[in-house]
Order: C-alpha cells, then sequence, then structure tokens
C-alpha cells in the first residue's frame, strides 16, 4: 500500500539536482559573458568580438576598406564576420556544456538551452 512513496523520495532528489543543474547554467551562462571569440571575413579586413553568448562587443574594420571606398564589399564582410564569431561563440557554448556535463550527452539539451536568449538563460 505504501510501495508507491519511495518514489516521491526518488521526486525529490530529481528536483534537487534539477535546481542544482540550474544553477550551475546560470553559472556557465554568467562566464561565457567574461569569454571572447572573433569572427573575421575577408582574410581578416572585418573582425567582431562576441562574447560566450554570442553578443558582439566590438567591430574592427580595416582602414583600407574605407580607403577603397567599397561600401558594397564592406556590407557583405559584416555579416560574415558577425556569422563566424557567432558560431565560434555556440562552439565555446558546447564546450563548456560538455565540461559542465562531464561529457555526458544529454540529447536536446544544448539545443533546448540554445533556444534561450542571453537573459532567459540568467534569469
Amino acid at each position: 500500500m505504501l510501495k508507491g512513496l519511495g518514489n516521491l523520495a526518488n521526486l525529490g532528489n530529481v528536483m534537487k539536482q534539477a535546481q542544482e543543474m540550474g544553477d550551475k547554467m546560470q553559472e556557465l551562462s554568467e562566464q561565457l559573458k567574461t569569454k571572447r571569440v572573433v569572427g573575421s571575413a575577408g582574410g581578416g579586413l572585418v573582425e567582431v568580438e562576441a562574447n560566450g553568448v554570442g553578443e558582439a562587443v566590438a567591430v574592427r574594420i580595416d582602414p583600407t576598406l574605407f580607403e577603397k571606398q567599397d561600401r558594397e564589399f564592406l556590407e557583405d564582410l559584416l555579416p560574415a564576420a558577425f556569422n563566424a564569431a557567432q558560431q565560434k561563440a555556440k562552439e565555446l557554448h558546447a564546450e563548456q556544456m560538455q565540461e559542465l556535463t562531464g561529457g555526458l550527452n544529454l540529447p536536446g539539451l544544448s539545443d533546448a538551452l540554445g533556444q534561450l536568449g542571453p537573459n532567459d538563460a540568467t534569469g
């Protein structure tokens, strides 16, 4: 009759572990904000520096691009550099997740967390 009560204790442990994981995820998000990645385009003519959650923090443009006054070329390079920086941020995030989970492959976890915006992940 009271057999099912053992599962309630397990539920408590699961909830505690979920809370701990949430705390670790918030800490990871804060750490990622301090990390930097650089995406470049045009052989380094344009560089975008982003933090580990993919937010752009700096853009560097080689002065020769202004001298050439090639606006279209610059307009092509900027998105490419932003995309490269964002990709590197995603890779950094995945690496940090692997460390956090001890290499445990949790299907869908990275995708689910990737759907969170920077503000969502930190509360």
